[in-house]
């Protein structure tokens, strides 16, 4: 065998599963077939997160008078936003330089390839055998099946940060993360916005009051909804986009814009891989494997967006590391399922990890629920973000089964309930933990004293006063 692992794949995963297995001792090559960084560099969470910051700061020139300052309308130049955007992704590329990972000792190879047998894999002229395989070629977006789509100009978040012309009208087709993400970047840049979703409401993921929050937000700022709507087709050119649509009543209407966004889904990267001849079995567009990342064939691993079932950077890096304990040491290290956190950042973000409540009861599980809101928060109240709440579900004795937070800083506060699940901890260790006054933390110990007062019944007070000899009322 040429090498200990032949990475296929140079995107998170890829690239951590690479940099790890060489850090290790083995000898490693990386096969990509266009740049190192993947879809998270180039056309996902940096270049969104970036633009999200520049219309979060329009819109607070607006609405400054809520703070005391004159408020102002700024000028907005779409391609000197754009710009930032891809300095921003230039900056944070300078991790992934092809000559860091070779400095490292990892052999790059870069082209299309396929596998030719169960331990070979054909790069152009070049047949690489190693003792193990990861694939970890990611997703791209699923194009939804619409008529004359193949004859408009479309954007998906491969494209879309790449605009300089202004967006007078920007159709969104999908009330997911990232056409929720989008759809409020746009508006808040000065673009109309509307937003079409086959389902009765956005983020279909989580929790209905949780989602309402965001929702509430979007429409305050401008985005129009079009819910229970079905896409029919598409028609026009560069600046005047035509999307046909059935309403929840049956009836067909169009809506017109200058341009179309797609936000449908991610479909894995597995065409052209030859998958059959290596012997890896393929599940609803997916690579299929177990808890420890095997495929069907022993020698192959997969990691990544091209296993799922989840699609985000921090997973991908998590399972990298089951897939080098797995490998190169034969350890039966197993993905982690149950404290898996993600966070969708809208203006105010919604995080969530473990089970939610929707989850606890088509499930069938005993649980209870409980909330606190942000605008009892003293910090929220201060900085004018008090819309959202905090929502915890627990089981027997208050063990946390899931927590979601919709409000600020979302995203950030989200870790405290991670860490919580890993452990198997109550809500009654997060309440006895002492917060920092005044953050936005505070509100995770205050849902969690909302658990401990639930567990004060009348009964229960009544045998602490005899017990103590208490002459309250």
């Amino acid at each position: 065998m040429d090498h200990d692992l032949c990475i296929i794949g140079g995107g998170a995963a890829g690239l951590v599963v690479a940099a790890g297995g060489a850090a290790l001792g083995a000898r490693v090559i990386l096969v990509e077939k266009h740049r190192l960084g993947g879809d998270c560099l180039w056309h996902g969470c940096v270049p969104s997160k970036t633009l999200l910051h520049s219309a979060r700061v329009a819109h607070t020139l607006r609405r400054a008078e809520r703070f005391g300052i004159p408020p102002c309308t700024p000028e907005i130049d779409l391609a000197a936003v754009m710009a930032r955007v891809q300095a921003v992704v230039s900056q944070v590329g300078e991790h992934d330089r092809q000559e860091r990972f070779e400095d490292l000792g990892i052999e790059l190879c870069f082209g299309a390839g396929r596998f030719t047998s169960p331990r070979s894999f054909q790069v152009g002229d070049r047949c690489v055998r190693a003792r193990r395989f990861v694939i970890a070629t990611g997703s791209r977006p699923a194009l939804p099946a619409i008529e004359g789509l193949d004859r408009v100009p479309f954007l998906t978040n491969e494209n879309i940060f790449s605009l300089a012309e202004p967006v007078p009208h920007l159709l969104v087709l999908g009330g997911g993360p990232i056409g929720v993400e989008l759809a409020q970047a746009f508006v808040r840049l000065g673009s109309a916005v509307s937003l079409l979703e086959a389902g009765p409401r956005i983020l279909p993921r989580e929790d209905p009051d949780l989602a309402a929050v965001v929702a509430a937000q979007l429409a305050a700022d401008g985005v129009r909804f079009h819910f229970n709507s079905r896409a029919l087709a598409v028609a026009g050119r560069a600046g005047e986009i035509s999307l046909r649509y059935r309403d929840t009543s049956g009836a067909e209407r169009t809506l017109t814009g200058s341009h179309l966004l797609l936000a449908t889904g991610r479909r894995a990267n597995i065409d052209g891989l030859d998958l059959a001849a290596a012997g890896v079995a393929v599940e609803e567009g997916r690579i299929r494997t177990d808890r420890r990342l095997r495929t069907r064939n022993p020698r192959i691993y997969a990691c990544g967006d091209v296993t799922g079932p989840w699609q985000f950077t921090h997973m991908a890096e998590h399972q990298a590391g089951v897939v080098l304990r797995n490998a190169l040491f034969h350890l039966p290290a197993r993905v982690e399922t149950r404290a898996v956190p993600w966070c969708t950042f809208s203006d105010p973000e919604l995080a969530r990890v473990g089970l939610s409540e929707t989850e606890a009861r088509k499930a069938g599980i005993r649980h209870q629920v409980f909330t606190f809101p942000f605008h009892d928060i003293d910090r929220a109240r201060a900085e004018g973000v008090s819309e959202g709440l905090a929502k915890i579900v627990t089981g027997r004795g208050g063990r946390l089964l899931g927590a979601a937070i919709a409000g600020p800083e979302a995203g950030e506060l989200i870790h405290e309930y991670v860490l919580a699940l890993t452990h198997r901890m109550k809500a009654a260790d997060l309440a006895r933990a002492i917060h920092v006054y005044p953050t936005l933390a505070q509100i995770n110990r205050r849902v969690a004293d909302q658990r401990l007062r639930a567990g004060l019944t009348p009964r229960a007070r009544r045998w602490l006063q005899r017990l103590f000899r208490l002459r309250g009322k």
